[in-house]
């Protein structure tokens, strides 16, 4: 998930808004785009049930009772705006007509920002950007300043 996140947040905020609109790959990496953010929003539903109906292991220590409070509302945040994204694409998606632009069957927009989930899909991303550098950093600080391996605990089974 983390890939595609990063993946998403780079395609849509540094590469998509350079390309025309008249260009025939605008329409298709369009397209791309919105699929993988289904499938992500998918695989959101899927981590939050594995999250809430399995066995977590302890809280990493930040050695600092603030830091520790800032990574649960970290990934509290996390989920929460993956699920906006998520949800906001769903209603541009919708709102666009983006299947049948897709199809060929209506033209592409020309402005999105007439469409009010668009907004909130920028505001989002902004939000969501500043949330995993800030997430990166703390998992550098703990595997290279702290040096507690938290890096082995992303892996299945490790713990």
């Amino acid at each position: 998930m983390a890939l595609l996140v990063i993946l998403m947040l780079g395609v849509g905020k540094f590469v998509m808004p350079g390309v025309s609109p008249d260009d025939p790959q605008k329409v298709l990496m369009l397209q791309i785009h919105a699929y993988i953010g289904g499938l992500l929003g998918i695989l959101l539903v899927v981590r939050l049930t594995f999250r809430f109906t399995t066995k977590q292991p302890t809280p990493a220590d930040a050695g600092n009772a603030l830091l520790n409070f800032v990574a649960k509302v970290t990934h509290l945040l996390l989920y929460l705006f993956i699920a906006g994204m998520a949800v906001s694409g769903l209603g541009l998606f919708q709102m666009a007509q983006l299947p049948a632009v897709f199809s060929g069957e209506f033209p592409y927009p020309s402005d999105f920002f007439q469409y009010l989930p668009r907004i909130g899909h920028g505001l989002t991303s902004l939000l969501l950007l500043g949330l995993v550098a800030l997430h990166f950093g703390a998992a550098m600080y703990h595997q290279f300043v702290r040096k507690d391996n938290l890096l082995a605990r992303m892996w299945f089974g490790k713990s």
